[in-house]
């Protein structure tokens, strides 16, 4: 493993995200997720009359989201280990462990970078789960709702291992479609109020 290779780091990240994905999808379905995590992260509070964050942002999310991430990654890195080396060479040259804590904190990232995108809308009156009025709002929206948690969980990973620059370009092209395909797909189960 002697360089990072861009391409096989973004199918890497894709595969994990959409592993993620699922598991979250169905944690997310769970009653016990709802029943003891379901609280809301800003417990509520406000900041000039508006909520911080909103209902929306509970702890179910950061409590499946972490581990489901770690558990993609180090599922992945095993599952690499049985290809020819000339497959497996360019990922991250880091032990099975090292996988599995590499993917609980990109999960954490994945997570938090959501955040800094409700706060601004509870800041301009967007109540959680709804789109804007105005047209070019629900489309800012609905950008900034695809790519904040991809670009939040690149940025946690990049903090720890080097991310080649087209890494960041597939992952923040092909991200955004797989994330509203989950969104859809959470829709339908009854975990969303809205499909986008």
């Amino acid at each position: 493993m002697d360089s990072i290779n861009p391409i096989q780091c973004a199918v890497f990240l894709t595969i994990a995200f959409v592993l993620a994905g699922l598991l979250q999808s169905c944690w997310l379905r769970s009653r016990w997720s709802r029943r003891y995590f379901g609280a809301p992260l800003d417990a509520r509070r406000t900041l000039r009359g508006r909520r911080i964050l909103g209902d929306n942002k509970t702890y179910r999310g950061f409590v499946g989201m972490i581990p489901a991430t770690g558990l993609s990654f180090l599922t992945l890195r095993m599952l690499v280990e049985g290809l020819p080396e000339s497959q497996r060479d360019g990922l991250w040259p880091l032990p099975w462990s090292g996988y599995l804590l590499l993917g609980c904190w990109v999960g954490f990232g994945f997570m938090f970078g959501e955040l800094p995108n409700s706060f601004v809308k509870r800041r301009i009156g967007i109540a959680p789960g709804a789109a804007p009025v105005e047209a070019w709002g629900r489309v800012a929206c609905f950008l900034v709702d695809r790519v904040d948690s991809i670009f939040g969980g690149l940025l946690a990973l990049a903090v720890v291992v080097i991310v080649p620059a087209f890494t960041w370009i597939i992952i923040l092209v092909v991200g955004p479609v797989f994330h509203w395909s989950f969104n859809l797909l959470l829709y339908y189960w009854g975990v969303k109020a809205r499909p986008a």
